[in-house]
C-alpha cells in the first residue's frame, strides 16, 4: 500500500490560515434549503467528500443544486417538491448525511434505498430506524435495520417523546426532521447536550424550535423559508493546527473565522485546562452561529481528565487531544467515549495502536483511555487512518514532533472533511 512519507526539516509553525467551512453545518444547510421554499444560497462550503454525498443525494431527490467553489444555491420547493429517487442514494463515507438523510426521507410517501462505503456498513443505525419506525416509517435492511443498505418507505408520521440512549447530535437531528412532518408536536430528550446546529438552522430558516433545558421539542406541518448562510470554519478542522501550534516548540498560528458554538467549543476547554497560551476573539456574525479568531502558541502543558458532559461537545476531537496529551507533564484520562467506537473506525483502538507505533505511552479503557505524557518524544514509523479523515489528520501532526520520518498510509481519507489540510499545513511550515 502506497504511503506518504511526512518528514519535516523545520520544527516551528508560523502563520495564518482559514479552515475549510463547518462540515456539520455544510450538510444542514443544504439540507434545509432543499426543504424550505425558495433559492438559499451558502457561501464558505465545506468542499469535503462528505458534503458532496449530501449534495448528490439530493440532487437524486429532485432538488436543483448549483455548486460554483465554495458558494452553492438551492432551489428548494418544500418538503413535498422532493421525488422519489430512480437511483440508490449512496452516501459514501458520511454518517452525517445517512442518518439526517432518513430523518426527511421517513415522512416522504415513497420509496428510497441508502447505501454508504465499507465503513458506513458497518455502523449502527438501529439507534436512528427505530424511533422513525414507532414514528410509522416502514424501514428494512440488514440485522433487523441495523446496517445499510436500508430500504425506507415513508409516509405519515405520528409524534413521539424519544428519550435517546446515547447522546448522539445525528440520531436527534433525525428526529426533529421526522418530527416537522408529522402530525402533532414530537420532542427529544438528550442524556448530555449535544451540538444544537439543527435547531440552529430550523430558526435560521423561519421554522419554531423549543429547548427547555435537555428537551428539544418541534411542531409538524411548520413550513421553512429560504435564506442566506455563511458558514464559520469547522472548529473540529482548527483542532488540529490548534494542537500543532501548542505542541511544535517556536510556534504561533492564528485561525480566522472559526465557529464558536458552545456545544463544539470542548477543545477550547481542554485547551485552557491544560494550561495552552491561547486566545480567542469573537466578533458578531449575521447568522445564529458564533465565530471569531483564534491564536495558539507553543504552550507548556499538564494532563487532566476529560469525562462527563465535556465529552459531546469534543467527540471528534479526541483523537488529537489524544496526541496532545502525550505532549502533557503528567497523565491524562478520557472517560465515557464509548461513542468512540461506532465512529468511521473504533477510534479509541485505532487512536491507541497508532499512537504506540511512534512511542507514545498509551492504553485503552472500556470507554476511552489513559495517555502518559511527561512530554513523550515521539520517534518516527509506518502507520494509517484507516480511512479515518481524523486519525489521519492526528497522525500528519504526530510527525510534526517525531524524531524520525513517518509513513502515512490511506492518507487520502483526509479529503473527507479537508481537502487543502497539506496544504495549509505547508504553508506554515513555509512562513517561518
Amino acid at each position: 500500500m502506497e504511503a506518504n512519507k511526512l518528514e519535516y526539516n523545520r520544527l516551528s509553525l508560523s502563520g495564518t490560515i482559514n479552515v475549510p467551512g463547518d462540515k456539520s453545518i455544510s450538510h444542514r444547510s443544504v439540507m434545509f434549503g432543499a426543504l424550505a421554499s425558495g433559492t438559499t444560497t451558502v457561501e464558505h462550503f465545506l468542499l469535503g467528500e462528505d458534503c458532496l454525498s449530501t449534495i448528490s443525494c439530493l440532487q437524486k431527490l429532485g432538488v436543483k443544486i448549483v455548486q460554483e467553489g465554495s458558494k452553492v444555491t438551492v432551489e428548494g420547493k418544500g418538503f413535498e417538491g422532493l421525488q422519489e429517487p430512480e437511483e440508490v442514494l449512496d452516501v459514501g463515507n458520511s454518517g452525517t448525511t445517512i442518518r439526517l438523510l432518513m430523518g426527511i426521507l421517513a415522512g416522504r410517501p415513497f420509496h428510497s434505498v441508502l447505501v454508504g462505503d465499507q465503513s458506513i456498513g458497518k455502523r449502527p443505525m438501529t439507534r436512528v430506524t427505530r424511533p422513525l419506525m414507532e414514528m410509522g416509517a416502514e424501514i428494512s435492511g440488514r440485522k433487523n435495520a441495523e446496517y445499510t443498505p436500508l430500504s425506507i418507505n415513508g409516509g405519515s408520521l405520528e409524534p413521539i417523546h424519544y428519550q435517546l440512549p446515547v447522546a448522539s447530535a445525528q440520531v436527534k437531528s433525525a428526529i426533529l426532521l421526522a418530527g416537522l412532518q408529522a402530525n402533532g408536536e414530537t420532542s427529544v430528550v438528550e442524556p448530555e447536550k449535544t451540538r444544537d446546529h439543527t435547531e440552529r438552522m430550523i430558526r435560521m430558516f423561519g421554522g419554531d424550535v423549543k429547548t427547555e433545558g435537555n428537551v428539544i421539542t418541534v411542531k409538524g406541518g411548520q413550513k421553512l423559508t429560504a435564506t442566506h448562510v455563511n458558514v464559520p470554519g469547522d472548529i473540529s478542522s482548527a483542532a488540529f493546527f490548534l494542537v500543532a501550534g501548542a505542541i511544535v516548540p517556536e510556534s504561533r498560528i492564528e485561525l480566522k473565522n472559526v465557529g464558536l458554538n458552545p456545544t463544539r467549543t470542548g477543545i477550547l476547554d481542554v485547551l485552557t485546562q491544560m494550561g495552552a497560551d491561547m486566545s480567542i476573539y469573537e466578533y458578531d456574525t449575521s447568522t445564529n452561529e458564533p465565530a471569531g479568531d483564534i491564536i495558539v502558541k507553543t504552550s507548556s502543558l499538564k494532563g487532566i481528565e476529560i469525562s462527563g458532559e465535556l465529552i459531546p461537545r469534543l467527540i471528534d476531537e479526541i483523537p488529537i487531544i489524544a496526541l496532545l496529551a502525550t505532549q502533557a507533564e503528567g497523565s491524562t484520562i478520557i472517560r465515557n467515549a464509548a461513542e468512540l467506537k461506532v465512529k468511521e473506525t473504533n477510534r479509541i483502538d485505532t487512536v491507541v495502536n497508532e499512537l504506540k507505533k511512534l512511542g507514545a505511552i498509551i492504553e485503552a479503557t472500556d470507554d476511552g483511555m489513559i495517555i502518559h505524557g511527561n512530554a513523550t518524544q515521539l520517534h518516527g514509523g509506518v502507520v494509517s487512518s484507516h480511512g479515518d479523515h481524523r486519525i489521519g489528520m492526528m497522525l500528519a501532526v504526530a510527525a510534526l514532533i517525531s524524531k524520525q520520518e513517518v509513513w502515512l498510509e490511506q492518507s487520502e481519507a483526509i479529503a473527507v472533511s479537508y481537502p487543502e489540510f497539506f496544504k495549509d499545513l505547508y504553508s506554515l511550515l513555509q512562513s517561518n
